[in-house]
C-alpha cells in the first residue's frame, strides 16, 4: 500500500477558548494536486502551520510521507516545503547567501548549489543571485520563498496563497511553475482565494469552514453532489425588487442587470415549487435557463450560513 503524501487524522487545535480545528481528517496522495479552500479564519493556515511544524496540534495525528510531524519531525520537515503566504525574509542577506543559509537548515552544503543555480535560472532568479532581499522587488522576492521551499528538494509542496497580491504575468509563471512541479511527480497542496484557480488545477479539493473539514471530492464531483442546479432568469422582471420577496432571497446567487441566477433544488417537487413561485410573478418558463452550479457558486453557499430553498 502506497504511503500517502500528507494524513491528517482527526487533528485539533485549541487556542485559549477559540478550538481553531475541530477534528479534521483527510489524506493527501502522493502526486496529488490538491486544494484546501476555506474562507479567512477557517483554520488553513493552521493547518500548514502544523504540517509543516511550525505550530503543534493539541491532539490528533498528522504525517508526511508517513512521517509523524511530532514523532518523527526532522524527517517529516525534509520532505515538506511551505510557500508562506506573507513576504517573510530577511533583508541583511543576498538570494544566494539566503538560499545557502536554508540548504544548510536540512544539513547540505556545497553538494546542493548545484541545485541552487538550477532553482535561480528556473524561477529567473540568476541575475539577482548577489542583490540583498530588501532590494527586490515584491514578486521576485515571492520567487525567492518558492526558492527557499524547495531547496531541499521536498517530495511535498504547499503553495499557501501563491498569487495574491501579484500581476498578471507573475501570476502566470507561477502557475507554469506549480503544473512543472506536478509533472515532475511532486505532491502540490494549494491554498487560493482564485477559486477558478482551483478548479483548472487541482484534482481533489477540501473545504474548510469554522475548523471542520465539510466538503472532500473531486471538483466534478462536487457539483455533481450538490443538491441544486441554477436558475437564470433573463426577463423584465428579473432586475425587479418583486424577485426577491421573502420566498425567494434566500435562493438568490447573483443578480445583475439583465438577469437573477437562482438556486433551485434538484428535487423535482422543491423545483416545481421554484417554478411556480417565478410563474405567480410573470416569468415565462422560456426566460429560465438551468445550468450547474461553479465551484465557487458551491464554495460559497456551504461556508455562508444561508438554507437552501
Amino acid at each position: 500500500m502506497t504511503t500517502s503524501a500528507i494524513e491528517l487524522l482527526d487533528v485539533k487545535k485549541r487556542y485559549k477558548n477559540t478550538e481553531a480545528l475541530q477534528g479534521v481528517s483527510f489524506s493527501v496522495e502522493q502526486g496529488e494536486f490538491f486544494g484546501l479552500l476555506g474562507p479567512n479564519g477557517a483554520g488553513k493556515s493552521t493547518l500548514i502551520n502544523i504540517m509543516g511544524g511550525l505550530v503543534n496540534a493539541t491532539s490528533g495525528v498528522v504525517k508526511v510521507m508517513g512521517h509523524d510531524v511530532v514523532r518523527d519531525y526532522r524527517m517529516s520537515r525534509s520532505k515538506i516545503g511551505v510557500v508562506p503566504q506573507e513576504l517573510v525574509y530577511d533583508p541583511f542577506f543576498s538570494v544566494w547567501e539566503m538560499l545557502v543559509i536554508q540548504s544548510g537548515y536540512f544539513g547540505l552544503g556545497r553538494e546542493n548549489h548545484g541545485w541552487i543555480n538550477e532553482l535561480l535560472e528556473t524561477l529567473k532568479l540568476s541575475d539577482k543571485r548577489d542583490e540583498n532581499l530588501h532590494n527586490l522587488s515584491g514578486g521576485m522576492k515571492r520567487r525567492v520563498l518558492i526558492a527557499q521551499a524547495l531547496v531541499h528538494r521536498p517530495s511535498v509542496v504547499v503553495l499557501d496563497e501563491p498569487t495574491a497580491g501579484v500581476d498578471v504575468e507573475l501570476r502566470r509563471a507561477l502557475w507554469e511553475f506549480a503544473n512543472r512541479l506536478h509533472s515532475e511527480g511532486h505532491t502540490i497542496l494549494l491554498t487560493t482565494h482564485y477559486l477558478e484557480e482551483a478548479e483548472s488545477m487541482c484534482d481533489r479539493i477540501a473545504i474548510l469552514n469554522k475548523g471542520s473539514c465539510i466538503a472532500l471530492d473531486g471538483k466534478d464531483r462536487l457539483i455533481e453532489k450538490s443538491s441544486w442546479r441554477v436558475a437564470v432568469v433573463t426577463d423584465k422582471l428579473a432586475g425587479s425588487e418583486d424577485l426577491f420577496s421573502a420566498a425567494l432571497s434566500s435562493a438568490v446567487v447573483s443578480k445583475s442587470r439583465n438577469s437573477t441566477q437562482l438556486r433551485i433544488s434538484r428535487d423535482e417537487a422543491a423545483a416545481k415549487n421554484m417554478l411556480q413561485k417565478l410563474s405567480s410573478l410573470g416569468v415565462s418558463d422560456d426566460k429560465i435557463q438551468l445550468r450547474e452550479p461553479t465551484l465557487e457558486e458551491i464554495f460559497l453557499t456551504m461556508t455562508a450560513d444561508k438554507v437552501i430553498v
